[in-house]
């Protein structure tokens, strides 16, 4: 099963060569999540292969403009196309206000339902729920509203032992109800127990994504224990009178974070367009937090049930 984050935009406010504003794609079981949407996202899709029709979610973590500018180019190139499949949006009431006046002045009706789920920057709550997956707001601490999300695989069904399960002659139509957990009772009144003819799966995988924030040690309930954590580094910890004034965080803080609130990964991002060499500040994280990666664009970061890897 699938659990795989994909890097399309890396930079903060101003992009720079070979970085573009923030964006990332997160696949689990095979449903595509699309996390911000700075200009050049759907470029992006096409160049990391990943097709905007299978997109159903989508989540703006606030209205700065590197995070949202291209989701009406996004919107518009699904319309263009024939897209039918209706489409989820998740945000600041306010973003509605600007697609509707956008496609107000285009004259423009989408041949699709755009669902819009308004976001209340000041609670953490479920906002999404399918059979496979939760996701939860996060409340951060930015000059304007804005929320991280934190993706939560539901627990997978227990995994059959099938030559067990054969030799008790249990009859195919009882296999989902074995993977539920249920015992099996046979034609004479025999219980066998489901720990005897099924295994526990994988412990259900998890992802944080700590969008545009200052330091603040509030969100660490919220993360504590994810596989993976996003969270921004603007700046190096030389900027952190500069990252204060700017409510953004440096890679020491971000490495901090992911240390209280005992992740296994730390991926930092939204770079600020005054350094063009990242490996200095990758350094400075993983001084603090070994298991610290880089938000390189094209980057793929996978987490399975034996390890993380990129």
């Amino acid at each position: 099963m699938s659990f795989e984050v994909t890097i399309l935009g890396s930079s903060s406010a101003a992009p720079v060569y070979n970085r573009h504003p923030s964006s990332q794609v997160l696949n689990i079981r095979e449903k595509l999540f699309l996390i911000d949407c700075g200009e050049g996202t759907q470029i992006q899709m096409m160049r990391y292969k990943i097709r905007h029709n299978r997109i159903r979610h989508i989540f703006i973590s606030h209205l700065h403009g590197d995070h949202y500018l291209g989701l009406m180019g996004l919107l518009s190139t699904m319309n263009l196309q024939g897209r039918t499949t209706e489409l989820h949006l998740y945000a600041q009431a306010e973003l509605m206000d600007l697609i509707e006046t956008q496609l107000r002045l285009s004259n423009t009706v989408l041949r699709y339902n755009l669902i819009f789920h308004p976001t209340k920057y000041y609670l953490n709550e479920v906002i999404m729920e399918d059979d496979d997956v939760t996701v939860r707001t996060v409340i951060l601490n930015h000059r304007i509203p804005c929320t991280g999300f934190v993706f939560k695989e539901k627990p997978k069904p227990r995994k059959l032992l099938i030559s067990k399960i054969q030799r008790e002659n249990i009859p195919f139509e009882f296999y989902n109800r074995l993977k539920a957990g249920e015992d099996y009772k046979d034609h004479s009144g025999k219980i066998i127990k489901n720990e005897d003819l099924t295994k526990p799966s994988a412990e259900p995988l998890s992802y944080a994504y700590c969008s545009d924030t200052i330091f603040d040690e509030s969100i660490i309930p919220s993360i504590s224990g994810v596989d993976m954590l996003y969270h921004e580094s603007t700046f190096m910890h030389e900027h952190r009178e500069r990252a204060k004034a700017t409510y953004h965080s440096t890679s020491i803080q971000a490495a901090t974070i992911a240390t209280k609130a005992n992740v296994k990964k730390l991926i930092i991002g939204h770079f600020s367009a005054r350094y063009r060499n990242l490996e200095p500040m990758l350094t400075e994280a993983r001084d603090m937090f070994e298991n610290t990666e880089l938000a390189i664009e094209g980057s793929r970061f996978t987490v399975d049930e034996h390890q993380l890897a990129e």
